[in-house]
């Protein structure tokens, strides 16, 4: 078991370090990161449907698939908590008089479709302010990590370099 857990942590280490490393850079991982932030915070309203729209956001704005869905599962993780501006934003966007009304539905099935769609409209515009907003920091964190790590690299080499001259 401990051995199992080792190498699990080993893996997501490895994902980790292969995430930071990206292709296309920081700004592609912040990217896919805001999408998946985005998209999570409608889909659950939308019953899971808008889970697929991560896809085609990452291939028109070139944005990293695996930060997306690290992304998603972080949207997942503050939903609970984000629902309530969500709700709140939703309410101060659409208008006082806006009601589903499907005339075959119950009544119940209108309102909680209404109270859905005010939880799409703000989750949409809080998703996509949360995005932007954590944009940046993610951007940056990488480039520290990768300015350290070329820092790291150019010493190492320095004191190789070094220590070959010095043999000679």
């Amino acid at each position: 078991m401990a051995n199992r857990l080792a190498r699990f942590k080993r893996w997501l280490r490895y994902k980790y370090i292969g995430l930071l490393r990206a292709k296309g850079g920081a700004s592609r991982v912040a990217i896919g990161f805001a999408i998946g932030l985005f998209v999570e915070m409608f889909t659950l309203p939308t019953f899971g449907f808008a889970f697929l729209l991560i896809f085609p956001l990452v291939y028109v704005l070139k944005g990293n698939l695996p930060a997306a869905l690290i992304g998603f599962v972080f949207g997942k993780v503050i939903y609970i908590p984000m629902a309530i501006p969500n709700a709140m934003v939703g309410t101060w966007v659409l208008p006082d008089h806006f009601v589903v009304h499907i005339p075959f539905l119950y009544d119940w099935v209108n309102r909680a479709l209404t109270t859905s769609m005010k939880l799409i409209v703000g989750g949409m515009i809080d998703g996509a302010v949360l995005g932007a907003l954590l944009y940046f920091p993610i951007r940056a964190s990488i480039n520290a990590f990768k300015h350290k790590r070329k820092e790291k690299r150019r010493m190492n080499r320095s004191r190789a370099d070094a220590r070959a001259s010095g043999d000679s």
